[in-house]
């Protein structure tokens, strides 16, 4: 959803007869670009800081808020030129021997997705994450890795390199995962694994991460995502605890071209989407034709909350993003629930049949 200014962060700062949002208004004068957009954010920014510093309760709050600040500036900064290449995240075990069949299976996976000009993010370890990076090469290979007090170092291919970004908190480096993900691709693993898994597929169920194509990678003869669908069909689907539609939410495949595949191929039209206030906009590549909005509105009602669909070009309120200008919009007043759904309408929308010629 987009931003809103929040009145509780948004109140005014004093303390005794001193305006120190008059401070912070003059500091930020000085530091930020005169054409910023975000000047009230970083306002905002400022005056959380001030608050705690007022409330100045506990030394350990501080130093989270310190190191979260820290942490989050400098991943901006080192991901900030990588901003406009598409990225899959791959997650699996760091306990992946050399010579098992999987590592193999993530190594050709990693060079698959570098010839499709994807890079490649993983934890930076070995096993899994170690021959994803050793396909990609690395040019194609982030590696978000884990501080830890005994001795941990990235696998070879990032390791003392400008792709390789450190993390003090395991809350923040998963951030990050999905954060720069256009895609993921989950082969088998561990407790860590399943928890990526799970977490990456709620966060897309609810909303709060924008909907990226979900790949379960596994041997052809394997049967660990196979075993994990079931119990999630007879035990979550099933008793109702997710509905039907949040499995069209994964894709299961048995090869790296696969896998490649479906993450190319959920780009073929659909480009990105965002809120605009009440409005859903979904980007494309090609606008669809009348026969396909027609059926949209058919196939589609569940997905709106009032109106149905409409196409539209670039309009002043994304005027924060003009690289974008240039591409038509699918809108609709999305019921922000039904994310499975949503993933069946990319599906339509990238049938070639579907477009404008």
């Amino acid at each position: 959803m987009p931003y809103e200014t929040d009145d509780y962060l948004a109140r005014h700062v004093q303390t005794s007869a001193i305006d120190l949002q008059k401070h912070v208004d003059e500091l930020l004068h000085q530091a930020v670009p005169a054409d910023s957009a975000n000047f009230d954010l970083y306002r905002e920014m400022l005056s959380t800081v001030i608050r705690m510093a007022q409330a100045d309760r506990d030394r350990w709050d501080a130093k989270i808020m310190l190191q979260t600040l820290r942490e989050m500036e400098g991943a901006f900064a080192m991901l900030a030129q990588f901003k406009r290449r598409r990225k899959v995240t791959v997650f699996g075990s760091a306990r992946t021997p050399q010579d098992h069949p999987l590592y193999a299976l993530a190594r050709d996976l990693g060079h698959t997705l570098a010839q499709s000009e994807l890079m490649v993010i993983t934890g930076a370890g070995d096993g899994i994450m170690a021959a994803a990076h050793e396909g990609a090469g690395y040019e194609n290979s982030l590696g978000f890795n884990i501080t830890l007090p005994f001795e941990q170092h990235a696998n070879k291919t990032v390791h003392g390199t400008s792709h390789v970004l450190p993390f003090h908190f395991f809350f923040l480096r998963k951030l990050f995962f999905v954060k720069e993900a256009d895609g993921l691709v989950l082969c088998p693993g561990g407790f860590g694994t399943l928890d990526e898994a799970l977490e990456v597929l709620t966060l897309i169920q609810t909303g709060k991460s924008p909907l990226v194509p979900v790949v379960l990678l596994d041997a052809p003869e394997g049967r660990y995502w196979l075993d994990a669908l079931a119990f999630m069909q007879t035990q979550l689907r099933d008793n109702g605890y997710i509905c039907a539609s949040d499995l069209k939410l994964i894709r299961i495949a048995t090869t790296p071209q696969q896998a490649a595949e479906e993450i190319t191929g959920f780009y073929r039209n659909f480009h990105s989407s965002r809120w605009l206030k009440d409005t859903f906009v979904i980007r494309m590549n090609h606008a669809l034709n009348e026969q396909a909005i027609a059926e949209l509105k058919h196939e589609f009602a569940d997905l709106c909350n009032s109106h149905g669909f409409t196409q539209q070009p670039y309009s002043s309120s994304e005027a924060d993003e003009p690289e974008f200008s240039d591409m038509i919009r699918l809108a609709f007043h999305f019921n922000g629930r039904d994310h499975g759904r949503l993933r069946e309408l990319v599906d339509f929308i990238n049938q070639p049949q579907h477009w404008k010629q």
